[in-house]
């Protein structure tokens, strides 16, 4: 008799989500309508707020948890979830632009007190190891909002012509297409690159060295590299000899099991190694590396010449028959006008970050002319083997020349 064939038993088929549908992180069926619904955690939160009550750090965790898994927007095949980080720009830049627009002195609080919190905030998620969108958005969401004050406030007063214009234009879409560039692989490694980069005569020469050590503790029979723990390396990772004596040593990364090439570090942001890793830029949310340097690098001057060159136009037309420096420090009468006042504190928003933005130039092009990355910088600096020149802007690393 031919066995029997036992049928497979088949899985329910999941209902397809609604527009407005999610799969919460608890893996149970939501709706986007059912945001404020069954939250005890935030009910907790606002009884004890109302009773003047002090909230644990775990209670608010679980609050933000909570807000950001249930912020979602509708979409195909179910509502995507939105980070919460994007949002603050959004909403805060224009009131504060906006406010700092109605007086002087409320210009000056506001325009001194919003690096003060961008700093602020980028040291906690800095100190956290936590990557963010709140730069990038900051940074997207500040050059279309300086586009559109400049489009309705600054050109329908007649002096930017439309040759200016499309210049002012190609440069914006310019530093959009630089940072698309910028925010596409760094160089990182994976394992699978991290074994073909080895070559035959290295394999040839961990053969060797096999024989000549076998017997002994601590040798693989096998011939493969040797993972070591924490506890065999303090430092967490150890090294092992190139092919030739020639060569740099290479790392072997604990986290990502792999061996490293020479000037790759691990990102601790974004959890995986880069090749000639330089530093974890939040602008844009990424690390730069080996791949995206020069994109990046590129971004910084496009941005730098385009927003000189908006400034240059925006003060030209509030500020008539005086130079652009002397109208960004005197411009009488400028307060008047509420479309003149909400230009001009654009303007000195715009200094400020463009002088930012100038100093990261800056830092960049004294590190490539001393072929040193910020990575290998920093390193310097914490083991005290740098030396710090040119008050501070050149850090001499003793390394690499």
């Amino acid at each position: 008799m031919k066995p029997v064939k036992k049928k497979k038993t088949e899985e329910p088929e999941l209902e397809p989500l609604c527009c407005c549908e999610y799969i919460d992180r608890n893996g149970e069926k939501n709706h986007v309508a059912a945001c404020l619904c069954d939250c005890q955690d935030l009910d907790e939160g606002c009884d004890r707020w109302i009773t003047c009550k002090s909230l644990q750090p775990e209670t608010c965790e679980r609050i933000m948890d909570t807000i950001s898994d249930r912020l979602r927007i509708p979409w195909l095949r179910g509502a995507k979830k939105v980070n919460i980080s994007i949002i603050p720009p959004l909403v805060l830049l224009p009131v504060f632009l906006h406010v700092a627009s109605w007086h002087f002195l409320l210009g000056v609080v506001v325009l001194t007190s919003l690096p003060v919190l961008a700093l602020w905030y980028y040291y906690l998620t800095h100190r956290r190891k936590e990557q963010t969108l709140f730069f990038l958005s900051l940074g997207l969401f500040s050059l279309g909002y300086m586009y559109y004050v400049f489009l309705q406030e600054v050109v329908p007063k007649g002096r930017v012509g439309p040759v200016q214009l499309a210049v002012l234009t190609c440069g914006l879409f310019l530093i959009l297409f630089a940072l698309y560039r910028a925010k596409k692989n760094p160089g990182y490694l994976n394992p699978a690159s991290s074994d073909r980069a080895l070559s035959s005569s290295q394999l040839e020469c961990n053969r060797k060295g096999q024989e000549k050590t076998k017997g002994f503790p601590g040798t693989d029979t096998s011939g493969s590299l040797n993972n070591r723990t924490a506890k065999d390396d303090p430092r967490g990772s150890s090294r092992m000899p190139a092919g030739s004596p020639t060569k740099a040593k290479e790392d072997w990364c604990a986290k990502c099991q792999l061996v490293r090439p020479a000037r790759a570090w691990h990102c601790r942001i974004c959890g995986i190694c880069v090749r000639r890793m330089d530093h974890h830029c939040v602008w844009i949310n990424s690390c730069v590396g080996e791949s995206n340097h020069q994109a990046f690098i590129l971004a910084l001057l496009i941005f730098l010449l385009t927003s000189v060159y908006g400034i240059t136009l925006t003060l030209d037309t509030i500020c008539r028959d005086r130079s652009v420096f002397t109208a960004l420090f005197y411009c009488p009468g400028v307060y008047a006008n509420y479309s003149s006042a909400l230009s001009f504190t654009c303007v000195w928003y715009s200094v400020i970050i463009t002088a930012g933005m100038a100093y990261i130039f800056l830092i960049q092009l004294i590190n490539i002319s001393y072929n040193v990355t910020e990575r290998e910088v920093q390193q310097a600096l914490r083991q005290k083997t740098g030396r710090r020149l040119l008050c501070g802007l050149i850090v001499d690393t003793g390394l690499l020349g």
